[in-house]
């Protein structure tokens, strides 16, 4: 729960309040290409490999007749044994991203807006304050936000075909 500064100048100092603690609120989710559509799991501890197998769970019941094909980084709890049992027992294929590649991860876009959305500028006095506005702020990704982030999550990706490099 740390503060973000978006954007500052004052000719004046002005003080911000900051959280205090060291409490955690995990977002792991799973976002649609197409529809945008918001599939996550939350916890106050830390995500790991039996988090990412509730997410495939919670894909399976949800998507029962589609086949499921879910595109993630190199973390290493979603790389384990364990993870890749579970995609294979739910006939869930999975794709990894090459490394150091976030600009290709959709939903790394939806976590910078909602970061810019929720956290910058904001102080939440109490903990489930904080935590309510980050859910408030997916539970509206189809209705309030849904204009901003149809252009924001496009598939569309920066090209380096007619690139030319000057020594």
């Amino acid at each position: 729960m740390l503060p973000f500064l978006g954007y500052l100048y004052s000719l004046v100092v002005r003080y911000l309040k900051g959280a205090s603690g060291r409490k955690r609120f995990n977002v792991l989710g799973a976002l649609h290409a197409v529809s945008h559509e918001l599939v996550i799991v939350t916890n106050h501890t830390y995500i790991n490999a039996l988090s990412v197998c509730d997410l495939l769970d919670k894909l399976h019941q949800q998507f029962k007749e589609l086949p499921i094909v879910i595109v993630l980084d190199n973390a290493r709890y979603q790389k384990c044994q364990l993870v890749m049992e579970k995609a294979q027992t739910l006939n869930i294929q999975l794709v990894f991203l090459p490394p150091y590649s976030p600009h290709l991860n959709l939903i790394e876009r939806l976590w910078k807006f909602v970061k810019k959305q929720v956290l910058y500028n904001q102080h939440y006095p109490a903990y489930g304050q904080f935590c309510q506005a980050i859910l408030d702020c997916l539970a509206q990704t189809h209705t309030t936000h849904k204009a901003t982030l149809d252009t924001l999550l496009t598939p569309k990706f920066q090209s380096f075909a007619n690139v030319t490099f000057n020594p």
